[in-house]
């Protein structure tokens, strides 16, 4: 039996049991793939759940407000894809009458839709034969045929691409693609693989010379950035607090937090009380001061690592603040969309 065979019929003996794999609605497809870019199933599930809850159709999802969307995405991380999401939605509510691109290619020139979105999509709704590759499918293949070029190399994204055209099934292109990710997922695991009971296990070539193990091959990670925040956690009579959104193209864009000050390394509280933005904030109100936490707490992104620490500063009056800037009420501050480091800061303090 062939390797695409095999694996459509591994599958459909093993597949889990999945909300968007019981459609092929491109809406629900869609929303699925953006979801569980770069996040396990187990923690993509309830979001998608409650996505399709609130916005059933494409229509519903063009009209919410962006705040509305960041929010319910909150605690995914990597809120580009929110944003994008939520973009796209609009033009294809708007402009193509709620109807998705039925191609690759056409699907290629939506905002937040890359190679593999768009291959999942057209394979799963379309039926067009155009091979998915995800991480899932890098380490089936790179084992399969023990190919040791770099997977996110230029030319192993050009290799793998070209072998997983080579290795698709032309009759079940979406079953196939299906199967190879969830064979992936579950047979083929990135620590300590089913080989003894891998349907493949007879023309495996990496289990044949033993580099299971060392496959697929990385180019070695950027370096990790170190970042150091120090919020400022303002409570006026401790009814209100301060909060302002995140505007350019960093980390958390639209987003809200507290006043942040932020320092390339360690600093101490003389340092938060005597910096520009601290003082500008107080002008001149009473207030104490006090460190949550004498310890950092540690967020880390895919190449960076921010280290936090919250500054509790307890006035009795308002202070003058800035346009930017936001008094809201504590019973109301979870309203906002906020990272998850404040999400949890906030669950723990107020």
């Amino acid at each position: 039996m062939i390797f695409s065979k095999k694996l459509i019929t591994w599958y459909l003996q093993n597949k889990r049991s999945m909300p968007w794999r019981e459609t092929t609605d491109p809406y629900h497809i869609w929303l699925s793939e953006i979801i569980l870019q770069q996040t396990r199933v187990a923690q993509g599930l309830p979001y998608y759940l409650s996505f399709i809850e609130r916005y059933p159709t494409v229509f519903d999802l063009a009209n919410a407000k962006e705040e509305e969307v960041l929010k319910l995405w909150q605690g995914l991380g990597y809120y580009s894809r929110a944003r994008n999401l939520h973009t796209t939605s609009k033009f294809v509510a708007n402009h193509l009458n709620g109807v998705f691109p039925s191609t690759y290619k056409d699907l290629l020139k939506l905002k937040g839709i890359g190679d593999y979105t768009a291959s999942a999509i057209a394979s799963i709704c379309y039926n067009e034969v155009v091979p998915v590759v995800d991480g899932n499918v890098y380490r089936v293949l790179s084992r399969y045929f023990n190919i040791v070029t770099p997977i996110n190399s230029t030319q192993g994204i050009k290799e793998f691409k070209k072998l997983a055209w080579e290795m698709i099934d032309h009759d079940q292109p979406a079953t196939y693609n299906q199967a190879i990710m969830e064979f992936g997922a579950l047979q083929c695991k990135p620590q300590n693989p089913y080989c003894i009971l891998c349907p493949l296990n007879d023309s495996c070539e990496s289990l044949r010379n033993g580099t299971t193990a060392t496959l697929p091959v990385k180019l070695k990670k950027v370096k990790v950035k170190k970042r150091y925040f120090n919020y400022l956690v303002f409570l006026v009579n401790d009814r209100q607090t301060i909060i302002k959104q995140r505007i350019g193209k960093g980390i958390w864009q639209n987003l809200y937090e507290f006043p942040l000050i932020e320092s390339e390394k360690e600093v101490n509280i003389s340092h938060v009380k005597s910096h520009d933005i601290f003082n500008n904030l107080l002008n001149d109100v009473n207030y104490e001061i006090t460190i949550y936490e004498e310890d950092f707490k540690i967020h880390k992104l895919s190449h960076q690592h921010l280290y936090t620490k919250f500054y509790i500063i307890k006035m009795g009056e308002v202070p003058k603040i800035d346009s930017d800037l936001n008094l809201v009420g504590i019973e109301k501050i979870r309203e906002y969309p906020v990272p998850i480091l404040l999400g949890n800061f906030i669950d723990s303090f107020f």
